[in-house]
């Protein structure tokens, strides 16, 4: 029997921070591409950057992906399902890795994605409104990208607090330069969340994007990725791109038979290859909130994001809109959140036992490692030293978080902590990159998926591991390095 024609040349299955770029920039280059999201358009009322409703439990707009925390907690995680992904829904944060991250995957045997040879993507990709004339940024590209401004009593007393304490200003969190404190690059514009479905799609008629369309598995002939099946049927292409973000690509490796042989048997799934790094070794950002009640009413200027103070491995950051003011619950206290950003510790990825379709399970283990509790202690006693500080103390009319004597004894705050602890939802390596010879390796540095031809994944399952700030921008800039690599 002859071969089918495949209809497309790429199909790409998620229309998120990483498959938007990609699938621009491949049809640019000529490819036919099919773009499928399972979630909506984003409707109007939910752009906002001052409201993060998008995220919320309840709405077509986010999955709400199950968690177990150490100590036997359990959350939801929102994921972005959404034409834009969780670009469309997050809080605008957009923020490069650093330097020091892409020389450590380089390190582990990805070259192809030192700081030199990403840079270029990342300039390609932003249109920065304040710095885009520097070396080191861009202009004219698809994502705008401008920090914010405007006076508040928060963001200077916290910065005069920083600067008291030793730390440096960082002006530009997107140079590569010392971490300090300073303000947070964000795709915002007048207010306006501009998730990368807008920022790619919008003049590229030659991308074909269906939306609301549920992707069930990728579909192996003779050993190679063909197409996918989608509830509808089956999408025939002569390459297929899992771009479904850290949870959605390696389940659907797992769904396809594609991932550790013992965990598909038992799974009551047929092994296509046994590939034992998926779901295996995922890595986040967790953190913590402490609440704290103002002495008398702090417009905030804008949204709920202004600046933030960065070390080589904590980011703590001042929200200037309770919870309450944003959609995500209760509660009118302000907050500072403290998040570890090198995490030790490896999570993974748990199928349902009763139904392996159904959304699995992420396992974080977080601060299992003796060293990540002790960064994780000294970012909680930093936090509290910022908010008794001379500048930031006369805002402040109660604390909440760790009392003084759980403070003092590293046993006691270390309990505090995982009873406290919550995600920045920043998942990544659930899939990840290595060289050739390294058993953890899901996909090669080109993104190709050991075993079986014609497979790449391209989105954050793929780090090697999450990088030291928010990895929303670095998620766009694998969108583009990889049509690079495809091109």
């Amino acid at each position: 029997m002859p071969e089918r024609t495949p209809e497309w040349d790429l199909v790409v299955v998620g229309a998120g921070s990483s498959g938007c770029p990609l699938a621009a920039r491949l049809a640019d280059a000529g490819r036919r591409v099919l773009l499928l999201e399972a979630g909506p358009v984003l409707p109007p009322e939910l752009r906002g950057a001052g409201t993060l409703r998008g995220a919320a439990p309840g709405q077509p707009t986010s999955w709400q992906v199950p968690a177990l925390l150490p100590g036997g907690g359990t959350v939801r995680v929102p994921r972005g399902r959404a034409v834009g992904g969780s670009s469309a829904v997050n809080g605008g944060y957009f923020v490069r890795g650093t330097p020091a991250d892409f020389a450590g995957w380089a390190a582990a045997g990805n070259d192809l994605w030192s700081w030199d040879a990403v840079l270029p993507a990342f300039r390609r990709l932003e249109d920065d409104r304040d710095l885009g004339d520097r070396p080191e940024h861009g202009s004219g590209g698809p994502v705008p990208v401008q920090r914010p401004t405007g006076g508040s009593r928060v963001v200077d007393a916290f910065a005069e607090a920083t600067a008291a304490l030793g730390f440096p200003a960082e002006p530009d969190k997107n140079a590569g330069g010392e971490p300090g404190w300073g303000p947070i690059p964000m795709n915002v514009v007048d207010g306006v969340r501009v998730d990368v479905g807008t920022a790619y799609l919008g003049a590229r008629p030659a991308v074909t994007v269906r939306a609301g369309v549920r992707v069930r598995q990728v579909v192996v002939e003779h050993g190679r990725a063909v197409g996918v099946r989608t509830d509808e049927g089956i999408v025939r292409a002569g390459e297929v791109v899992l771009s479904a973000g850290a949870v959605g690509s390696p389940h659907l490796l797992l769904l396809s038979g594609i991932g550790p042989a013992d965990v598909l048997r038992e799974s009551g799934i047929d092994v296509v290859a046994d590939v034992p790094g998926v779901g295996a070794e995922a890595t986040d950002h967790p953190d913590v909130y402490l609440p704290w009640t103002p002495s008398r009413p702090l417009p905030a200027p804008g949204g709920p994001l202004h600046s933030a103070l960065n070390t080589d491995d904590l980011e703590l950051q001042p929200w200037l809109l309770p919870f309450s003011a944003v959609g995500l619950g209760a509660g009118d206290d302000l907050l500072l959140r403290v998040a570890l950003q090198r995490e030790e510790s490896r999570g993974r990825l748990l199928l349902d036992p009763r139904d392996p379709t159904a959304l699995p399970c992420i396992e974080q283990r977080y601060l299992t490692e003796g060293a990540d509790r002790r960064r994780m202690r000294a970012g909680v006693r930093l936090a509290v030293d910022l908010l008794r500080s001379p500048a930031v103390a006369p805002l402040v009319a109660h604390r909440g978080g760790p009392a003084d004597d759980v403070l003092a004894d590293d046993g006691a705050l270390d309990r505090w902590l995982r009873a406290a602890l919550g995600t920045a939802v920043h998942l990544s390596g659930t899939a990840r990159m290595g060289p050739d010879g390294d058993p953890g390796a899901v996909a090669d540095q080109r993104l190709r998926v050991r075993g079986v031809p014609g497979l790449r994944v391209v989105d954050t399952s793929v780090m090697p591991r999450v990088p030291s700030r928010g990895p929303a921008a670095t998620a766009v800039m694998i969108g583009e390095r990889a049509a690079e690599l495809m091109r």
